[in-house]
Parts: C-alpha cells; sequence; structure tokens
C-alpha cells in the first residue's frame, strides 16, 4: 500500500452544510413581528462537518465525503474543512447546500430549524465511495437519507460504523435503519425523554449495536452496553474550561472524544468520559471553533489512570 492509498483512521460520509446562528435572549422568543438581534453569524460544519473538525483535530487520519451544492454555502464549507486539515472530497448536488438557522439564547441553549433539502432520489454513487471504505479502518455515517445504502457495503467489508440519531424518539422511520445498522449509536436524550432508556434497550435488542450512548447536555450523559444490564450508566457531565458561548456542536465534538478514545483502545466508559470533557471544550466559542486537541484528551486520560 502507498502513502496515497494509506488507511483513513475515520471516514465520515454526509451531514455537511451551514448554520445561520442568531443569538436572542431567551427561548421560545416572545412573539413579534420584529426583534433585534446581535450580529448573525453563518457557521459551516453541521454534524457531519463537524465530526470530520474534530476527528482530524484529534490527530486522527480523515475522508469525508458528501454532497454540497455549486453554491456560497457549499464554498464556505469547502472552505472551513479546508482550513481544519480535513480531506474532503465533494459531488454536487443539484438542490444545493443543506443549512440550518439556529436560536441560541445566553445560556448557550439552542433551537434549529433545519433545511435538509436532499432530493429522496439522491445517491452516492458506488465507484466513488467503495475504493474509500476499502481504507477506512471506522465509518461514521450521518443520518442524510443517502447515507443508507453503504450499508451493505460497509457489512460486507466487516468495517465497524457508527451514527448519530440526534433527537430521535424511538419511533421516527427515518432514523430506524441508522439505529438497527449500526455498531456504535449515539443520540440526544432530549427526543425520547423520559422514554430515553427504554429507547436505549430497544436498539440494542433490535440491531447490531454493542454501545448506545445518550447525550443530555449539562446532564452529563448516559452509556448502556451489550451484556451490562438493563440501566444506562451515568456519564457526569464536564464542567467547561471557560463561560458557555454555544453548545451548537457540543454532541457532534462529544462523537468525536468517543471515537478518539475507541480508537485508543479505551472501553466504553472512559471513551464516553472523554466525550464529555470534548463536549465541553467546544462550547465556550462560537461555531466549531473550540475544537479540543488529543493534548487535552491525553491529560484527561493520564489524570484518570488509563
Amino acid at each position: 500500500m502507498t502513502a496515497d492509498e494509506s488507511p483513513y483512521d475515520m471516514l465520515v460520509v454526509g451531514g455537511s452544510g451551514v448554520d445561520t446562528m442568531v443569538r436572542v435572549d431567551s427561548l421560545p422568543v416572545p412573539q413579534a413581528d420584529s426583534l433585534g438581534v446581535p450580529p448573525i453569524l453563518e457557521w459551516p460544519g453541521q454534524t457531519g462537518g463537524n465530526v470530520a473538525l474534530g476527528c482530524r483535530a484529534l490527530g486522527m487520519s480523515v475522508k469525508f465525503l458528501d454532497f454540497v451544492g455549486d453554491d456560497w454555502l457549499g464554498g464556505l464549507v469547502r472552505e472551513r474543512l479546508t482550513k481544519g486539515d480535513v480531506d474532503f472530497e465533494p459531488l454536487i448536488s443539484p438542490a444545493g447546500t443543506r443549512r440550518a438557522v439556529n436560536l441560541v439564547d445566553t445560556t448557550g441553549r439552542r433551537m434549529s430549524f433545519y433545511d435538509g433539502r436532499d432530493p429522496a432520489d439522491l445517491r452516492m454513487p458506488r465507484d466513488f465511495y467503495l475504493p474509500h471504505l476499502r481504507r477506512a479502518r471506522h465509518v461514521h455515517l450521518s443520518i442524510s437519507h443517502f447515507t443508507r445504502f453503504l450499508y451493505d457495503d460497509i457489512e460486507a467489508l466487516g468495517l465497524p460504523v457508527s451514527t448519530d440519531l440526534h433527537d430521535w424518539d424511538g419511533l421516527a422511520k427515518h432514523q430506524r435503519e441508522f439505529a438497527r445498522r449500526s455498531d456504535l449509536v449515539f443520540l440526544s436524550a432530549a427526543g425520547a425523554g423520559e422514554r430515553i432508556a427504554d429507547v436505549m434497550r430497544g436498539i440494542l435488542r433490535d440491531g447490531r449495536a454493542t454501545a448506545v450512548v445518550a447525550t443530555a447536555g449539562a446532564g452529563g450523559a448516559y452509556l448502556l452496553v451489550r451484556d451490562g444490564g438493563r440501566t444506562p450508566r451515568h456519564i457526569p457531565a464536564v464542567t467547561p474550561p471557560g463561560p458557555v458561548k454555544d453548545s451548537n456542536g457540543a454532541g457532534d465534538a462529544f462523537v468525536c472524544g468517543f471515537l478518539y478514545g475507541r480508537a485508543r483502545g479505551l472501553d466504553f466508559a472512559e471513551s464516553a468520559r472523554l466525550g464529555a470533557v470534548a463536549g465541553a471544550h467546544t462550547c465556550v466559542a462560537e461555531g466549531n471553533l473550540a475544537l479540543v486537541d488529543a493534548e487535552t484528551l491525553d491529560a484527561q486520560v493520564s489524570r484518570s489512570g488509563t
């Protein structure tokens, strides 16, 4: 294998876009025809881009495949990934680049309006993605519709695969296949609320996952491992290293810290603690500007005695 064909630590597929950040005093916003707000900012990344950037910041070799539009938003995505030293190979989507409008209050809490815009028949050509799958040590699939069609090849190659279901309630059909066909499943506890433990158990019961992680913001996270009992293990939250400015992307950063731990050979619980560190770290800056580095996480490993 030549240097140009060396394995990727992480192959990320799908989920890039641009977030429009609108600062508000509180959520929900008051009903009014018009509200004055601070400067509105555009942050390229979104879940797939953030995972690719976060894993690369941790020193992992990363390849990122996705569709973007031939538009100015797609240009922002490409520019941010280039700045973050991510090896990004995009295809052009006729529908344009995905985007979201996020309302963020003074505590860092957000409400997102997501415009996925991919047409239902969008597919990534097999001859485009398959050579990259063959070089991957691990695959992380965003829940863009087109990525589900990679599972057969991922399974045939025997590759470990992770996904983030975001605020899945355990019922919505769109995320169900991702939940059942991934080895490692992340989701937000907010979607299922008090049913989150049941949803986590259902993912293990009905699918191939060996571990499920539900993030709960300032409440920490919950870890459930196959053959590890029925009660999710609580992973305490980590105090951010500064004032919280933006929780957008904290879940993506958690994923990166967790995957970094697993790549280091750590167990699920220790990897979850690294995820908590990474998630807290990213909250002290807007967008995806406060990506944790390997030195910070390695220091956490040393302090824990692992």
